[in-house]
């Protein structure tokens, strides 16, 4: 392939995973006491298999079309005021994460299912750490409390989507050619 055509191509990758994690908050797995979402399955997946850059761009092009009006926040909200909102946070944390993640796996050779799980654990405290601090400013609350209300109900789901998509990542690694 040109040399050209390789930025255009991860772009295309970046912009269908932003729509992907879009989609995924309307997919719901409704298990009490907090309904699954599959924002942060996508989300754990691009950065599995674009790496940090862009897998940072698909969810910051995620982010964008919700603040720029497109309903694709978690319960269909949109504006740039979900951004500076009580779950801002987590949005902001999507991208870093998505970062973090995508340098992780990419620094082994051979990456297997253990080694993105770990990758998107810490993807994970990365989203709960900025999602929290948000939460416990916006809406004045000690950080215990927020991370009693936006962390603790939400890690059985987290769990199973990391390994879910750790699973999934592995089986497709290698099969997106950048």
């Amino acid at each position: 392939m040109p040399a050209d055509r390789k930025p255009i191509k991860g772009i295309v990758y970046a912009a269908l995973f932003g729509a992907l994690t879009a989609a995924g908050a309307f997919i719901i797995i409704p298990v009490p006491p907090v309904p699954i979402t599959a924002q942060t399955f996508f989300l754990n997946v691009a950065a599995s298999l674009l790496g940090g850059p862009l897998g940072a761009t698909s969810q910051f092009i995620y982010v964008m079309l919700g603040v720029v009006g497109v309903p694709v926040f978690a319960g269909g909200k949109a504006g740039l005021g979900v951004l500076f909102g009580p779950t801002g946070g987590y949005l902001i944390g999507f991208i870093v994460a998505a970062f973090v993640i995508g340098i992780l796996a990419k620094m082994k050779k051979d990456t297997g299912v253990f080694w993105y799980i770990f990758s998107m654990l810490i993807g994970m405290v990365i989203i709960d750490a900025f999602g929290t601090i948000q939460l416990s400013l916006v809406a004045a609350l000690s950080l215990k409390k927020a991370f009693g209300v936006g962390v603790l109900p939400f890690l059985p789901g987290d769990i199973t989507k990391i390994v879910l998509a750790a699973i999934v990542s592995s089986k497709l690694k290698g099969r997106i050619k950048i």
